[in-house]
């Protein structure tokens, strides 16, 4: 064991975040044995089942956001065991990625397309408008490293899975990712409440309704609790817009990393030093992928999609457990109400954008 390992393990209080960890080789004899990897593993496990125990309770706190507070009060409380830093790092990364790889399952492209080109226009044009639009006004509210970008992508496509992916290509600080996750789950479970308040004073029909909501509400979970307050109809109408949305996802988080490949080559050329540059499309985008096309042909079974939907949340729920355990939260308060203000104006930018455009194409 090198010296710097032993200075991780050797310390008390809180462990080192897991991004730590990742600056281990990936082969040879510093690799931590599978073993180093059980106590890490075990608590987030634990943290797992309580996370789904409580969404069983409050179907409106999805188990990500719950594993993800957990992990953050687990950290601060310093109630992590000794040794967990291998296993965190483990879950926050491979067992993350491959649960977004299975959230590829939950799309058919025939089910988008069935919805016609207008409404395919409009989906795109409210998700890039709320991407480019809340990170230009987090950067002009002075907020921190990622925090508008994680907040963008949480509010324009579908959440806390849509943060964790962006997080997978930016290793963004865990406290931008808790922020954003917290942001998102705020927002989305007060449209629940707020949203069906205003169906008919808006003047929406009821797949008006459903659309406006698929377009605009974050969460998949979140988007069927409000949307089943108009009926069927409009539940079916918002589950497909929100496919279109999630189907987004891919290419943004493909294009980030094409630009953070980008700038990592010209900073070795500024610097004349070699650098590992990341891939062109990192690989669990192109696992994503591939879960669409074959969801798309038709070959799975309804009972295997649901399944994996269900190990999906659960494999994400983990890394985002790991994830929360990096975080300070006296440094967090320090941007909350910041943080805050451009959480609810992404939101009312992206309810306003999706309004807009169902009225003008329905």
């Amino acid at each position: 064991m090198t010296r710097a390992s032993s200075a991780r393990v050797a310390q008390p209080a809180i462990p080192a975040t897991f991004s730590q960890f990742e600056g281990l080789p990936k082969t040879g004899p510093a690799e931590p044995e599978r073993s180093s990897l059980l106590p890490g593993l075990a608590v987030t496990a634990a943290a797992v089942l309580l996370a789904w125990f409580v969404n069983r309770l409050a179907p409106a706190f999805s188990p990500l956001t719950c594993a993800v507070l957990l992990g953050a009060a687990v950290a601060n409380a310093r109630l992590l065991p000794r040794g967990a830093g291998p296993g965190l790092g483990f879950a926050g990364r491979r067992l993350m990625r491959a649960g977004i790889v299975l959230l590829g399952l939950k799309l058919a492209l025939g089910d988008v397309l069935a919805l016609g080109w207008e409404t395919l226009a409009v989906t795109v044009t409210v998700v890039l408008l709320t991407f480019v639009g809340t990170q230009w006004l987090g950067r002009r509210m002075g907020l921190p490293g990622d925090q508008p970008l994680l907040v963008a992508t949480g509010f324009s496509i579908c959440g806390a899975s849509a943060v964790a992916a962006m997080n997978s290509v930016t290793d963004s600080d865990e406290d931008d990712v808790v922020t954003s996750v917290a942001l998102v789950t705020l927002c989305g479970t007060l449209a629940i409440v707020l949203l069906p308040l205003l169906h008919h004073p808006l003047g929406l029909t009821d797949p008006q309704f459903g659309r406006w909501v698929g377009a605009s509400v974050h969460d998949v979970g979140q988007v069927v609790a409000t949307a089943q307050t108009a009926g069927p109809g409009a539940l079916d109408q918002a589950v497909v817009v929100k496919m279109m949305r999630i189907a987004m996802l891919a290419p943004l988080v493909a294009s980030v990393a094409l630009a953070k490949r980008r700038r990592t080559a010209a900073a070795t050329r500024l610097e004349q030093v070699p650098a590992k540059r990341p891939p062109l499309v990192p690989l669990f985008v192109l696992g994503f992928l591939a879960m669409v096309a074959l969801r798309s042909t038709g070959v799975v079974p309804t009972q295997v999609v649901n399944g994996s939907q269900d190990l999906a949340n659960l494999l994400m729920a983990a890394g985002l457990f790991a994830l929360g355990t990096g975080v300070d939260v006296r440094r967090l308060a320090r941007t909350g109400g910041r943080a805050l203000g451009l959480g609810l104006a992404s939101w009312l930018l992206i309810a306003t954008a999706a309004y807009l455009g169902v009225r003008l194409t329905t």
